[in-house]
Parts: structure tokens; C-alpha cells; sequence
């Protein structure tokens, strides 16, 4: 498995045996060769081996430390887009809801404004109505008292020239 020279580069900053064990050759010769004689070659290809797996695994926990880091980040600016796209939402939605507000208002004085007019209207009209019937009641109580008036005049003459006549 091939590892990307800058994990490799990361991961010898992080774990800096990593970098001196892989750096290390299979065949390097240790005291522990030279005494034992050759089955210490059998155990120098085996440590080699060993050394290979752990340079290998080290710069993996890095690569998988860089990748941990970089998900995170990710997360995090997921977090700061969602909360953002929130923030504009809530935004938007108190600008519809104010904007619907005033319209309401507006359409709330011009109603009031109409009915005050015709309220107006109306009342003026009640007025003049009231004032005419008024007029007209007086106008038929004066020829109706002013009718009595007469008739009651004429009514006492013709007794009165009866009496006259009777009298007489």
C-alpha cells in the first residue's frame, strides 16, 4: 500500500521513529549478528520485518490521525453552514412575517379610514333625513292646528248666529 510522501512527511513530525526505523535497512549488522553466528541472520530479516510493519502501521495511525483532524474540520464547517443557513432562514422569515405585519396594518387603517367615511356619510344622511321629517312634522302640525284653529272659529260664529237667531 503506497502512503502520500506528505502523510509519510506528517507522520515522521508526529512519530519521528518511524522515520529512523523505516530508514533503517533490512541487512544492517548488529552486535547480536556477530555473536550468534548465522541464525542471527534469520532474526535480523524478522526484525526487519517487524520494523517494516510498525514504520507501516505508524504512518497509517498518522494518516488516519490527519484524516480524524480533517473530519472534524469538516464537521465543524458543516456546523457553521447549517447555522448560517439558519441564521438567513430566521432572517428571511422575520422580514416576510414584519413585511405581512404592515400590510395587514395598512390594509387594517384603510378599511377603518372607509368606515369612518361612510360612517360619516351615513351619519350625515341620518341628519338631513332627521332634520325632513321633522320639517315635515311640523309643517303638518301647523296646517292641522292652524285647520282646528279654523274650524273652531267657524265652528263659534255659526253658534253664535244661532244663538243670535234664537235670541233674537
Amino acid at each position: 500500500m503506497a502512503v502520500p510522501k506528505e502523510t509519510e512527511k506528517k507522520a515522521s513530525k508526529i512519530m519521528p521513529a518511524a522515520k529512523a526505523t523505516a530508514a533503517q535497512p533490512e541487512t544492517a549488522k548488529t552486535p547480536d549478528k556477530e555473536l550468534s553466528g548465522g541464525s542471527v541472520g534469520a532474526l535480523e530479516k524478522a526484525k526487519g520485518s517487524l520494523d517494516s510493519v510498525l514504520a507501516q502501521a505508524e504512518r497509517a495511525y498518522a494518516a488516519y490521525m490527519d484524516a480524524q483532524k480533517e473530519v472534524a474540520r469538516a464537521y465543524k464547517e458543516n456546523e457553521t453552514q447549517v447555522e448560517q443557513i439558519y441564521k438567513d432562514t430566521e432572517r428571511r422569515a422575520n422580514e416576510t412575517y414584519e413585511q405581512t405585519v404592515e400590510q395587514a396594518m395598512k390594509a387594517k387603517d384603510e378599511a377603518l379610514q372607509r368606515a369612518h367615511e361612510a360612517f360619516s356619510q351615513a351619519s350625515d344622511m341620518a341628519n338631513k333625513t332627521f332634520e325632513t321629517r321633522v320639517q315635515q312634522a311640523l309643517l303638518t302640525r301647523k296646517t292641522a292646528v292652524e285647520q282646528a284653529w279654523d274650524e273652531r272659529v267657524r265652528t263659534v260664529e255659526e253658534a253664535w248666529k244661532m244663538y243670535a237667531r234664537v235670541t233674537g
